[in-house]
């Protein structure tokens, strides 16, 4: 059987990183690792509801003084017994589903250059998300590293690595886009 991953699987990781408050980790997950797996604060409340009822994690009631009370949740032995199963169960690599592929093979139907200023706004997305992970890795992963930071630093530099693949494509897509929007004009040009 294939490990599917889960939002449940990983929360557990977080908490295990580091017990937390339901509005702690909804902010921590959306700087870690709401980069490679999104989840709504509303989604991430309803599973920690659902996996204090399976026993997976506890929550511990921290009064607040000038503040309201909170519940702080933590891993149990139960919880990492199921993210230890889970992780031994083997990952199919995921396939790519993006629409801009099929957009751009639309385009050799239609017009070409339309796509441009879509293909311009990825490049601009990936450029800002590749600038945020190297405000990351200088920030956190400088010097000698403990296991649990080097794996997360793995982390990183698939998102690293992805992001600067990103960037390369959309520079020879646009090329081509550019390319192809020329010819058209040329064409029509009698």
């Amino acid at each position: 059987m294939l490990a599917r991953m889960s939002l449940d699987h990983a929360l557990l990781v977080s908490l295990l990183e580091k017990p937390s408050s339901g509005y702690e980790l909804a902010r921590r997950f959306d700087r870690s690792i709401g980069y490679f797996w999104h989840a709504t604060h509303q989604q991430i409340y309803r599973v920690l509801a659902r996996m204090e009822e399976a026993g997976w994690i506890t929550a511990e009631v921290q009064t607040g003084d000038t503040a309201p009370d909170r519940k702080e949740f933590s891993v149990t032995k139960s919880g990492s017994a199921e993210l230890a199963r889970w992780m031994r169960e083997p990952v199919e690599p995921e396939g790519t589903r993006d629409t801009l592929f099929v957009k751009l093979r639309g385009a050799a139907f239609g017009d070409p250059g339309a796509l441009i200023p879509e293909l311009e706004h990825h490049r601009a997305t990936h450029a800002n998300r590749l600038t945020a992970y190297r405000v990351i890795e200088a920030r956190d992963f400088a010097g000698e590293l403990d296991p649990q930071r080097a794996l997360q630093y793995m982390v990183l530099k698939s998102g690293l690595r992805f992001e600067q693949g990103w960037l390369e494509w959309c520079e020879e897509a646009l090329g081509l886009l550019h390319s192809l929007k020329q010819n058209q004009r040329t064409r029509k040009t009698p």
